[in-house]
């Protein structure tokens, strides 16, 4: 099964290699037929921290690396 790329803006780094990584989706609504914006924050490892506050970055799924995090932080900007 393939592992899951999001793309999301950073929205914090302050944590010691990791940051926090806002996914925004968007679906029409199935009875007012309205756009309807929704985001979710996810934990990421950033090994190196190159990654600072407003970066737009991909992010794939892993094995657990602490209690929060399960997503790692591509260095290639593949989409």
């Amino acid at each position: 099964m393939p592992k899951r790329v999001l793309q999301g803006v950073v929205v914090s780094d302050k944590n010691t290699k990791t940051v926090v990584v806002e996914v925004e989706r968007r679906y029409t609504h199935p009875l007012f037929k309205k756009t309807v914006r929704r985001s979710k924050k996810f934990h990421a490892h950033d090994e190196e921290e190159t990654f600072k506050v407003g970066d737009l970055v991909f992010i794939e799924e892993s094995r657990p690396i602490s209690k929060n995090k399960r997503w790692v932080v591509l260095k290639d900007r593949r989409p």
